[in-house]
């Protein structure tokens, strides 16, 4: 299968140029100007839009197995190839905890049948799972996951001695979530005292607090430093965390790297009045203050990725008393439409959005021939145009929990075309039924 796309602006590698790009098979072959159209099955006229290399999310929780009322393999997937990501990484808190390899390996099998796109699922570390973690292949698993903080009940790792041993044996991507047990339990009580269980949902930023952050984010960097061991803090919410990072020397030689998440620099406390407990996440969306700090270190290099932390819920279960309402919310079919509202807002450029969403997880976790439009690489591509307005409705949702935090949001502009591996997996609105997603590889 040979696809054209033809006149279309590339956005790669810190440059904007105008370009064919010829797709065979799975692969792009050729980058050059008036391709010839002799021996084409297929030709698209990007003419007025941008061509981006695939996003690659690398914090998304699809529900499945266990959690499947919420979301699935095959429909959150759906939903972010309609969102132009063609690569995601999912977190093991499924249930069961993907924390053993035969149960890792059966969401894998899943994927393998319901991916819409190309998956990688890390593996879950406990207080007593050591000897399994180490088992774990870094060709064809993405990192080693780690929860810090009391999001996810039983998969909190909070014994030292075995953080410790994890961080010194561990010879993969370490990412971990990032909150301090202790300052929260403290902070619920105080305001469950005054409260009782319906704590009002704006006091949510004050419990998940930046204490409880940079507490957590502290110590894991200092104990990474003390190991070597190669540490990626997942979604910062405070300006006080950025303080943690570095920007002097390129990505690919970083032992300490950090994500923010899509939520954390488009919401603010202050949204809490309108949106209550539909952009309850853990960690909080925090102040204004934050908000620009995180947008500050983004720009500057402290922190390398975006992503989302696709997390859905059912709107019945966000509709509870705040110590029953889950924390999290649906974003992978609207991150990278967020972010070039960002851009048409002047807040960031193309070339940035690109770098920070799909080089550096590329680079950052090793990822095989993806993440960059070059000859030779895997063709995971999205043709967007900057100028067609439309608004996030129910009529226009993939995700299976059927709402999103965004919605009543206009965005100006709209992904046209998604291509995994070379298939044209998603045109103007309508998802092929076609599953070409494959398990990612790495380069280690």
């Amino acid at each position: 299968m040979k696809t054209l796309i033809k006149n279309a602006t590339i956005v790669n590698e810190n440059q904007l140029f105008k370009n064919d790009l010829l797709i065979e098979d799975d692969l792009i072959s050729i980058i050059e100007n008036n391709i010839s159209e002799e021996g084409v099955d297929k030709i698209i006229d990007a003419e007025g839009k941008f061509l981006l290399p695939g996003v690659i999310d690398d914090q998304v929780h699809f529900r499945e197995p266990g959690l499947t009322h919420k979301g699935d393999i095959e429909s959150e997937s759906r939903a972010a190839i309609a969102g132009g990501v063609t690569s995601y990484i999912e977190q093991p808190n499924t249930a069961p905890n993907a924390v053993t390899q035969e149960l890792l390996e059966e969401k894998y099998k899943i994927a393998a049948e319901k991916s819409f796109a190309n998956y990688s699922f890390s593996m879950g570390g406990t207080n007593d799972n050591l000897d399994e973690v180490l088992k774990t292949n870094p060709k064809n698993v993405a990192a080693i996951k780690l929860f810090l903080g009391s999001s996810t009940g039983n998969m909190l790792v909070d014994n030292p001695e075995t953080l410790e041993e994890i961080f010194s044996k561990v010879k993969m991507p370490i990412c971990v979530h990032c909150e301090d047990e202790k300052t929260i339990r403290e902070n619920t009580e105080k305001y469950k005292a005054e409260y009782s269980e319906d704590i009002p949902v704006k006091f949510h930023h004050l419990i998940r607090s930046e204490e409880a952050c940079y507490l957590s984010s502290s110590k894991a960097v200092e104990l990474a430093k003390k190991t070597g061991a190669r540490l990626h803090i997942y979604h910062l919410s405070t300006v006080k965390e950025t303080e943690l990072f570095r920007n002097d020397i390129p990505l690919k030689d970083k032992k300490i790297t950090a994500e923010v998440c899509v939520h954390h620099l488009w919401f603010t406390n202050e949204d809490y009045d309108t949106k209550g407990t539909l952009i309850k996440w853990n960690p909080a969306v925090k102040t204004f203050a934050d908000k620009e700090g995180l947008w500050k270190a983004l720009q500057d290099g402290r922190i390398d990725i975006i992503a989302t932390d696709h997390a859905p819920h059912t709107l019945e279960e966000k509709d509870q008393p705040y110590t029953k309402c889950p924390s999290g919310a649906p974003l992978v079919q609207h991150s990278l439409v967020a972010m070039l509202e960002m851009h048409a807002k002047r807040r960031i450029r193309l070339e940035k959005i690109v770098e920070k969403m799909c080089h550096n997880p590329a680079i950052l976790f090793e990822i095989e021939k993806r993440g960059f439009i070059r000859e030779g690489f895997k063709a995971d591509l999205v043709l967007v145009d900057l100028d067609s307005k439309w608004t996030v409705s129910k009529e226009n949702i993939l995700y299976k929990c059927g709402w999103s935090p965004l919605e009543g949001t206009e965005f100006s502009s709209k992904v046209t075309h998604t291509f995994v591996n070379g298939h044209l997996a998603y045109e103007n609105g309508k998802v092929s039924e076609e599953k070409h997603g494959e398990r990612l590889l790495f380069d280690r």
